[in-house]
């Protein structure tokens, strides 16, 4: 028998990165742009990031915080007060030298007005925003801080890939300043508890929370927290990080205040933030060989409804018909909002509409024609299972709230399954490399994945160990048994088991 055909090549089976690629394409989420590492947005896509958006950005509220905005350009000088930030950014930095152009006399531009000092396009704004809390606390009781923002933000990237790593990029960035260093660290642990509630309530993709490493950590923190989550490749994604900075940048701004004893000290500062790599984490959690599989919560439109018009007597009364179900759907209420709905009116042929949206990854498509009408009922599919059927409109109506739960509640449950099968306890060096070694492709039961191994090495031999597997520690898990054990490659004790993985 030959294989089954499917909308997307390659398969996830024949060429992962290739079919990440071709999925985004199919779904008209995205596209490479004219300028190198960048990427257009399509209108999908960016409806699945406003909905990230806007479920994040309420949770951000509920906890205290509120929006503001700061600059795109960090002068030099800036970025240099912090060693270990400017040394862990330097190479990613677009730097902006001259004020204007002018004509170069042979048909074009050339840069004219040298600035007095760069300006670095921004590639994370601790120390920008550093510098206006300096100007804003003076006492304890100014503190604390409490701000996010959204923004853009440029790192020179050589090798890109849409939504996973761009030059250009968008995301949110929080950044408070406390009074004390356990505010400080509860505002970090706690920023970190709403990324990991978000990833699998919103975004059905179950994540694990840890610290990060010395070598792992984010440039001048003190302590960076993650949650990782594994993609159907079994690679890691990081989807969101939070800093403890402790008084590093505080330092380095001149963020001071007088406590309650009148004593000038520094204050404490966290950031933390995830960004439209989480487009590429809901893409390669759910997604298929016929294209983009989303959760519900977060997808642009949770139903649509094809009318089959070509064999009506009476186009309209069908057209009516399906305004009808639009209509009652959308007075109810699913992720904090109307129920969204589209009535996909184009003129093309049945099949290839069905196709495009089960594409898109719609969760629920619709199909009314002539019979379905008379029988005032509707012919269901559903994305995750793929399952089709006739169901009445009244039986419908009522239960679509509850099936869009039940999607994103399978999809939550198959990827905690997967992740659960690809997650081993390895003890031996030997085991260890055979796991993640690609001769190895063949025996997909043991290779690649999450490696739950002991670790007591230094910071430069965790470097060596990358280089050398191309594998590195995700995190520390936070939760989880204390195991104590042996390190497999260094011989010293360890209290814990980290998670080792191939990562994007």
């Amino acid at each position: 028998m030959g294989n089954a055909k499917t909308a997307i090549t390659p398969t996830r089976a024949d060429d992962y990165p290739e079919w990440y690629q071709q999925v985004i394409k199919a779904a008209d989420m995205a596209e490479n742009s004219s300028v190198r590492g960048c990427m257009v947005i399509k209108p999908w896509g960016y409806t699945l990031w406003e909905n990230i958006q806007r479920a994040l950005d309420d949770m951000f509220k509920a906890t205290g915080h509120v929006n503001a905005y700061f600059p795109l350009f960090i002068p030099k000088s800036f970025l240099e007060r912090e060693a270990k930030h400017v040394e862990g950014f330097a190479k990613e930095c677009a730097v902006v030298t001259h004020s204007r152009l002018v004509d170069d006399g042979q048909g074009g531009l050339k840069p004219d007005s040298p600035l007095e000092e760069p300006l670095i396009v921004r590639p994370t704004s601790e120390t920008i925003i550093g510098a206006s809390y300096a100007n804003w606390v003076q006492s304890y009781r100014d503190l604390p801080i409490l701000i996010n923002q959204w923004a853009n933000v440029v790192r020179w990237e050589m090798r890109t890939r849409l939504f996973l790593r761009t030059t250009e990029f968008l995301w949110q960035e929080g950044h408070t300043a406390h009074a004390t260093s356990e505010e400080a660290m509860e505002e970090t642990r706690k920023m970190l508890e709403v990324y990991a509630d978000f990833a699998e309530n919103w975004m059905a993709m179950p994540v694990i929370k840890g610290e990060k490493t010395e070598g792992e950590r984010f440039p001048g923190a003190d302590h960076t927290y993650s949650i990782e989550a594994m993609m159907q490749d079994r690679k890691a994604l990081q989807a969101g990080t939070s800093h403890f900075l402790g008084q590093n940048f505080a330092k380095g701004c001149g963020i001071k205040f007088l406590n309650e004893k009148g004593e000038q000290e520094f204050a404490w500062t966290t950031s933390w933030g995830v960004s439209t790599r989480l487009v590429g984490g809901i893409i390669m959690t759910h997604s298929d060989d016929d294209g983009l599989v989303l959760p519900p919560k977060l997808a642009p439109k949770q139903v649509i409804i094809l009318p089959v018009l070509h064999k009506a007597d009476d186009p309209g009364a069908i057209l009516e018909y399906c305004a009808k179900i639009k209509a009652e759907l959308e007075n109810q209420l699913f992720a904090n909002r109307a129920l969204q709905v589209e009535i996909d009116k184009r003129d093309i042929r049945g099949g290839d509409k069905r196709w495009e949206w089960i594409k898109k990854g719609a969760p629920i498509i619709l199909e009314v024609g002539p019979r379905d009408m008379a029988q005032d009922s509707v012919f269901a599919f559903r994305r995750d299972t793929g399952e089709k059927k006739g169901v009445g409109r009244a039986e419908f109506i009522a239960t679509a709230v509850e099936r869009l739960n039940a999607i994103q509640d399978n999809l939550l449950a198959r990827a905690k399954a997967h992740r659960e099968e690809h997650t081993h306890k390895i003890d031996s060096k030997d085991e260890f490399i055979d796991f993640f070694t690609a001769q190895n492709a063949d025996r997909p039961e043991i290779h690649g994945g999450f490696a739950m191994s002991h670790w007591g090495g230094t910071a430069e031999e965790e470097d060596a160990l990358a280089k050398a597997h191309k594998v590195t520690i995700r995190c520390v898990p936070l939760e989880g048994e204390n195991e104590t054990g042996v390190c497999p490659f260094t011989g010293n004790p360890s209290p814990k088991r980290v998670v080792f993985a191939k990562s994007y």
